[in-house]
C-alpha cells in the first residue's frame, strides 16, 4: 500500500483534442502523477470535476477571452488549478490569481517545468514568474490599504466571483423568487440559497431587502466574465 507521499497527483486535463492527448501522453510517462479526467473546454470541466476527484487541473488557455473567463470558473473550484499558455502577455492572468489560481507555464517550458509545476501547486506553493508576483503583491497591498480606509470594503471582498454574480442577478431582479433567479445563474436554488446565506454573514444582513439596499449603496458590481 502506498504511503500518501507516494500516491500519485491526481490530475485533470482540460485542453482541445491533440493538445489533451500530448499532456496525457506526459501524465502517463509520469509515475507522479496519474490522469483523473479530461475536458476540451472550461464549460464541459465543469461536469468532470463534479463527478472526479483530483488534486490539480491543468488547462490550456492560449488567449485573453478564455482567460478572462477563469475567476468565474474558480470560484467554484476545490482543486488546486495551474494553466498552460503560449501568451506573451501574462497580465491577463492576474485577476485569476488573484482569485486562486495557483501556477503558469510558458509552452515553451520543457516537459520537465510542467511536471515540476504541477508537483509545486499540489504542495500548495504559487508556480508564477517574477513579474506576476511582483504585480500581484502591488494589488495586494492596494486594496488593502483600501480595505483599512473603509471597513465595508472589507466585508466586500470577502465575497467569491460566484456570490458577487448572485447579487447582481438578485439587485437587477428582486421581485423574481428564488428559483428563477436560480435557474438565470444556471444554478440549483439550494446552491443559490447556500451562496446567499454565505454572503449574509459576509455583510452582516438578513434578507433579500437588506441585499438590496446594500448591494445598492456599496455599488456592489458583477465580476466581468
Amino acid at each position: 500500500m502506498q504511503s500518501q507521499s507516494q500516491t500519485p497527483i491526481g490530475v485533470v486535463l482540460i485542453a482541445p483534442r491533440i493538445m489533451c492527448w500530448a499532456l496525457q501522453e506526459l501524465v502517463k510517462s509520469t509515475s507522479r502523477l496519474a490522469l483523473a479526467g479530461t475536458a476540451s473546454d472550461l464549460q464541459e470541466a465543469r461536469e468532470v470535476l463534479a463527478r472526479t476527484s483530483a488534486d490539480v487541473v491543468v488547462a490550456d488557455v492560449d488567449d485573453a477571452p478564455s482567460a478572462a473567463l477563469l475567476p468565474a470558473f474558480l470560484s467554484d473550484l476545490q482543486m488546486r488549478l495551474l494553466v498552460l499558455t503560449a501568451l506573451e502577455d501574462l497580465k491577463v492572468f492576474d485577476a485569476a490569481v488573484l482569485v486562486g489560481l495557483h501556477g503558469i507555464v510558458r509552452k515553451n517550458d520543457s516537459p520537465a517545468v510542467l511536471v515540476t509545476a504541477i508537483e509545486k501547486v499540489h504542495e500548495g506553493e504559487l508556480w508564477l514568474d517574477r513579474g506576476a508576483t511582483g504585480r500581484i503583491f502591488m494589488e495586494l497591498a492596494r486594496r488593502k490599504t483600501a480595505e483599512r480606509s473603509d471597513p465595508e470594503r472589507a466585508k466586500i471582498a470577502l465575497l467569491t466571483q460566484r456570490e458577487r454574480q448572485a447579487i447582481a442577478a438578485l439587485v437587477a431582479d428582486t421581485g423574481s423568487p428564488a428559483k428563477v433567479v436560480a435557474s438565470r445563474l444556471c444554478m440549483s436554488e439550494h446552491t443559490l440559497r447556500n451562496h446567499l446565506t454565505s454572503i449574509y454573514s459576509k455583510l452582516n444582513l438578513t434578507n433579500r431587502l437588506d441585499l438590496y439596499a446594500y448591494a445598492t449603496r456599496h455599488a456592489i458590481e458583477q465580476p466581468h466574465a
